[in-house]
């Protein structure tokens, strides 16, 4: 019953709104932008979020990477040559027999081209020297083709798979880029596939190369037909060491092993980093949630303004009103009926700014995305939780105006001018 008089109040509340349109809007206008930022805001947390875990997901929550640190100059490198060999091939044979929990693994080598053809255009792309299990340790997923094979690698075959943007830059937009032949400084490599985009990485400690602007090619195929005379003044044989552990390996604990064997092989020097994906991901998410938190916070004030703007608004028409009022309680108008009227217009400001501000809200998530080219992702929950606490507003900061009128003696109101 009590729905029901509220429901009657709307029409009234409505036109007492429309009497002072220019007040009620810039009123509703710190709802609008509070709704709309308290989306935008969980959009942008959202979408980072979904970015970081199908990175993580790339990476291997069930992998162990190991990356050699380059030497700054060349008299680093002959300092560290003094004590440790860096990281060669002799390591990945003693990973591949110490490691129990070790399912596969590949050595990792690179290099930036001097000259490929066809002329790229964009930034010519760097070169990974892997073995066949690096697809599987690290999900690579192909949009064409296939990727090349054990045997191959061991003939030292010239042949390579493209990563998505490589394709693009060497052979343009169009299919079948299968069969068709790449030269990367002198050596002709047949393409064999194309892999799918992969998502850019977005966490510290992890590998942060564009890995859809890569050349794959297998690990023999690099010893053997490639060579980098300058790489081998500061870096070592090996770029990095990816494993991938059984399905009941512990990560954290592998990891603790392939430090300890790396410090022994290296002689305690530090140059190298074992970085564990499992790790990376409970602090991403830390992380994400601590920003979401602090963003959705300051977003918060805006409501909180306009809360406080609606309560202006409400106490400065009880005072305009307080004649209406006394007739009204004259007439035989109850304390709750007075409530009621003040508190539905302070609802219908906050109920109107927050449809507003899902639409702001949706379109200031779509234009952080054109524009900062920042993936965002508007969620039901996000919209449900941003309307609500709008009209949650609404109500807590009409309560005390429409109890302020409630409580004007009627005889004094009649009496006001």
């Amino acid at each position: 019953m009590s729905i029901l008089r509220y429901l009657s109040d709307i029409p009234q509340a409505f036109d007492n709104l429309r009497a002072q349109r220019t007040r009620t809007a810039l009123t509703a206008l710190g709802i609008v932008f509070g709704v709309g930022s308290v989306i935008g805001m969980l959009a942008i947390g959202a979408g980072a979020r979904e970015e970081s875990l199908a990175f993580i997901e790339q990476l291997g929550v069930r992998n162990v990477l190991v990356e050699s640190i380059p030497a700054a100059s060349v008299a680093e490198m002959q300092q560290r040559r003094r004590s440790s060999p860096g990281m060669t091939e002799r390591d990945v044979r003693i990973l591949e027999a110490n490691v129990d929990s070790l399912e596969m693994l590949s050595p990792r080598r690179t290099l930036h081209p001097a000259r490929v053809l066809p002329k790229p255009s964009q930034t010519i792309p760097n070169v990974y020297g892997v073995r066949e299990t690096y697809a599987t340790i690290h999900n690579l997923r192909l949009g064409e083709g296939r990727f090349f094979s054990a045997r191959e690698d061991v003939e030292s075959a010239p042949v390579c798979v493209l990563g998505d943007r490589a394709k693009i830059s060497l052979l343009g937009y169009g299919p079948g880029a299968t069969g068709k032949f790449v030269k990367v400084n002198d050596t002709w490599l047949e393409v064999l596939g194309v892999l799918a985009p992969q998502v850019a990485s977005t966490v510290k400690g992890a590998q942060s190369e564009d890995r859809n602007n890569l050349i794959y090619i297998p690990f023999n195929t690099f010893q053997y037909r490639f060579w980098d005379q300058n790489a081998f003044m500061v870096k070592d044989d090996l770029d990095g060491i990816d494993l991938r552990l059984k399905p009941n390996g512990d990560s954290v604990r592998a990891a603790e092993v392939v430090s300890a064997i790396l410090n022994s092989t290296h002689r305690n020097t530090e140059d190298f980093t074992v970085t564990i994906p499992a790790a990376l991901l409970a602090q991403q998410q830390k992380t994400q949630t601590i920003f979401t938190y602090v963003m959705v916070a300051i977003a918060a004030i805006s409501l909180l303004v306009g809360g406080i703007g609606i309560m202006n608004i409400v106490l400065a028409t009880v005072m305009e009103r307080t004649r209406e009022i006394g007739i009204r309680r004259a007439t035989g108008a109850r304390r709750s009926d007075i409530v009621r009227q003040f508190l539905s217009e302070s609802v219908l400001i906050s109920v109107g700014g927050g449809v507003l501000g899902i639409a702001f809200g949706l379109s200031l998530s779509w234009l952080i995305a054109r524009t900062a080219e920042w993936k965002t992702i508007v969620t039901p929950a996000s919209v449900i939780i941003a309307f609500s606490v709008s009209v949650a507003v609404g109500v807590v900061f009409g309560i005390y105006p429409a109890m302020k009128a409630s409580r004007i003696d009627p005889i004094e109101a009649l009496r006001y001018e």
